[in-house]
């Protein structure tokens, strides 16, 4: 499982440094793609793989499930942590996550999150505000706290 948050600089090559307490877990291949709210979604390759499937059956009829597949899949490839810990992010993922300089990673549970700062900040401030809101609307998906 993946938590936490820490900051990481891109450098000019387009390489961050994955924290080594999610390397392990990562494995020295994963997969990288386009997430939702304009950061990068890291799967180890078995969580890719079981993600794989279930988007494998979603109704291809559905417009909506083909557009998620297609923006999905087509953004991800595949990755490898060099030996100082960093991966290379490909030129259309820091085009899509804005990825300039300074970063964000965080662990978020069976995946790693990659977001600009200026991204993460904004939308950190903007969730926090509403944390008792969405927490009060997760009951329905019988979560407790």
């Amino acid at each position: 499982m993946f938590m936490g948050e820490y900051q990481h600089s891109i450098d000019e090559k387009g390489r961050i440094i994955i924290p080594s307490k999610f390397r392990d877990s990562l494995g020295t291949t994963f997969v990288a793609t386009r997430g939702l709210d304009n950061c990068l979604f890291v799967y180890p390759l078995t969580e890719w793989s079981v993600l794989e499937q279930k988007l494998k059956t979603l109704p291809l009829m559905k417009s909506d499930a083909r557009a998620f597949t297609r923006f999905f899949f087509s953004g991800a490839t595949e990755c490898e942590l060099d030996k100082q810990g960093r991966v290379n992010i490909p030129v259309h993922l820091r085009e899509y996550a804005k990825l300039d300089k300074e970063c964000m990673v965080l662990g978020v549970s069976g995946r790693v999150e990659i977001w600009s700062k200026q991204t993460w900040d904004g939308y950190y401030e903007q969730s926090a505000e509403a944390f008792n809101d969405i927490a009060e609307k997760l009951v329905d998906f019988d979560i407790n706290f």
